[in-house]
């Protein structure tokens, strides 16, 4: 599919953008290739304004045997829901909605960043042994021929929100090609349907961090956080309409074990820490 051509929005809030998100009128402009579940590209209008969005049917999702079936667009909304919460933003505005092909999540479209060839981007393969300045290791991969370079992720705190928040949310699938930077310097992270699994799943490029004491901006949002899920929040009362009460214990204690740590996660030895493919 080529480039979208970019529908400014012309000064929306956040706020006006879920508005605009939840009760526009959806049409569909193209499908994104390559994704394991129904992705559509659509643009959104509503009261004269307009913006491109990503529009993902429940009737389009793949089976999975460690999630119930019919739940990813409803778990890609909590992901949303937390990373407001935050107050760190790194996901784009997301709500559920019917569409052309039932109900299903529906995100408003990031368009990333060029990315300057010779600049240093978020992520590099090095043959180097030690990460540079800069740069944190994550693992060393094959890249043919029996050759092995160490994966790295940029040293960046964008990057180290996104870390603290897949550990809350239990991100099963942090791929590179889940980092969308844009033109504002602000970065976003996207495709959360594997997410709030009540056993550990959480897979990710960004253990850079791990076993590192948490910042102390990340130990200040994660006290507010235990605060908001407590029972009868309101944030949790909107979790409820989209995941288990089982998830959202199990939540709650996943904020508990990072603050009473204060450490970033590390992996868990029982689970595969790296996502494949990794990009």
């Amino acid at each position: 599919m080529p480039p979208p051509e970019r529908i400014p929005p012309r000064g929306l809030t956040d706020a006006g953008r879920l508005t605009l998100l939840g009760k526009g009128e959806l049409t569909v402009l193209g499908q994104v290739r390559g994704a394991s579940n129904a992705v559509l590209y659509c643009s959104v209008a509503y009261e004269g304004e307009q913006v491109h969005c990503v529009y993902k049917p429940v009737a389009g999702e793949q089976p999975l045997w460690d999630f119930p079936d019919g739940t990813l667009a409803q778990r890609e909304v909590a992901a949303y829901e937390i990373s407001e919460a935050t107050g760190w933003g790194l996901v784009p505005p997301t709500v559920l909605r019917d569409g052309p092909y039932g109900q299903g999540m529906c995100q408003l479209w990031i368009e990333a960043a060029a990315q300057d060839e010779d600049g240093p981007g978020l992520l590099a393969l090095v043959e180097d042994e030690e990460p540079g300045e800069g740069w944190k290791a994550v693992a060393l991969a094959e890249v043919g021929e029996g050759r092995k370079a160490l994966l790295v992720h940029a040293d960046d705190p964008r990057l180290r929100r996104l870390a603290v928040l897949d550990a809350v949310i239990n991100n099963g699938d942090r791929k590179g090609g889940h980092l969308l930077p844009a033109p504002d310097g602000r970065l976003y992270g996207i495709d959360h349907g594997v997410t709030f699994n009540a056993e550990d799943k959480l897979r990710t490029l960004l253990w850079g961090w791990a076993g590192e004491p948490l910042p102390a901006e990340a130990v200040e949002v994660l006290d507010r956080l235990a605060g908001e899920l407590e029972p009868g929040a309101a944030l949790v009362t909107r979790l409820g309409e989209l995941i288990t009460g089982a998830e959202i214990e199990a939540l709650r204690a996943r904020v508990a074990g990072l603050r009473s740590t204060g450490l970033h996660r590390e992996p868990s030895g029982g689970w595969p820490a790296i996502p494949w493919p990794p990009v």
